[in-house]
Parts: structure tokens; C-alpha cells; sequence
């Protein structure tokens, strides 16, 4: 089970999208380089309003491209990085991962995935009904957001895209993921 990176993005501001980048840069414990989410502690303002010393695991976020597919499918107008995603990933079922999956992007770089994104207002606020397009339900009517992973990072690394990923799943007994 391995995949490729399709796009890396960045923004320096707190900006909905993130441009597309040739590369960027994973540190350590903090997250993406040049990123306005990078650091030890919370950085989404939301978050930080609650508790600005919350350990932040979401120094980066990652989406599929199968998802970008299936909402341009259904009419919207969406691309690598315009969800806020800082690594598109093409080839893996991120959604199906548990928690503490690791992800090894490039050479060296490491994300170990914490949880779900939470989808928020600001999808629509982007595109109408975007929000509610990448929310579901299962069989027994429990929600699934759609809208991508977070982690944090373990090894410092450069990636771009192309580059390819492979999967280090957690011991067993393996924790579904669930939003962060």
C-alpha cells in the first residue's frame, strides 16, 4: 500500500488555500516551513482561542487527490491545495489509516498521522455546499468527514511531488482515526 505525492502547498498567512510549491520543507515537531500553522503548540485560531497551549497535531495536513476527483465529479472547482491541504497525496486511502500511522514521504521525511480533519464553514464560504460534500454517513448513520488527515511531524525532510510515499502502520491494536 503505497502512493505518491501529487502537490505540496504552503501559505504564510492563516488563508483557507495554500499555493502549490516545487517543494517544501518538513520540520520536526513543528510542521511545514513557511507555514502559518507551524509550531509546537495549536495554531488554527479556533483552537488557539480555546487553548493556545495545546500541543499542535495538526502541523500538517494532508488530502487525497481521489477526493479533489470525486468533488470536481459533482461540480465543484477544486485543486491541490486550494482545501487547505499542505500534501496531496494520490494512491492511498488516508481515511482508512489508524491513528498513528506513518508515513514516509521522499527521502527521509516522516508524518505520523494524528486524526481526521474537521470540516469547517469555511468550505462554503469557498465553494456552496462544498461542506456538506465532503461530509457522508455509513451504514449505521455515523458521520464521515471526507476532508482529509492531520499529523505531525516525526523526521525532517524535503518532499515534492512525485515523490513517493510508504505506510508504517501502528502496532495492532490498531485506533480508528477520528477527528483532531
Amino acid at each position: 500500500m503505497n502512493g505518491i505525492v501529487a502537490a505540496v502547498s504552503r501559505s504564510t498567512q492563516h488563508t483557507f488555500s495554500k499555493a502549490n510549491q516545487e517543494k517544501i520543507f518538513l520540520q520536526a515537531g513543528l510542521g511545514v516551513e513557511g507555514d502559518a500553522h507551524l509550531g509546537k503548540t495549536v495554531k488554527h485560531r479556533s483552537r488557539v482561542a480555546a487553548d493556545p497551549s495545546q500541543p499542535n497535531l495538526r502541523q500538517v495536513h494532508l488530502i487525497h487527490a481521489e477526493l479533489h476527483d470525486e468533488l470536481q465529479a459533482a461540480g465543484f472547482a477544486v485543486s491541490a491545495g486550494q482545501m487547505g491541504e499542505n500534501v496531496t497525496t494520490r494512491g492511498i486511502d488516508l481515511l482508512s489509516l489508524p491513528t498513528g500511522t506513518q508515513l514516509y514521504l521522499g527521502d527521509v521525511a516522516v508524518v505520523e498521522i494524528t486524526g481526521l480533519r474537521n470540516p469547517c464553514t469555511q468550505l462554503d464560504r469557498f465553494q456552496p455546499g462544498l461542506m456538506a460534500a465532503v461530509l457522508g454517513r455509513d451504514a449505521d448513520g455515523k458521520i464521515i468527514r471526507k476532508a482529509g488527515v492531520m499529523g505531525i511531524v516525526v523526521e525532517s525532510g524535503e518532499i515534492r511531488p512525485g515523490d513517493l510515499i510508504r505506510i508504517e502502520l501502528p502496532p495492532e491494536p490498531h485506533q480508528p482515526l477520528d477527528r483532531v
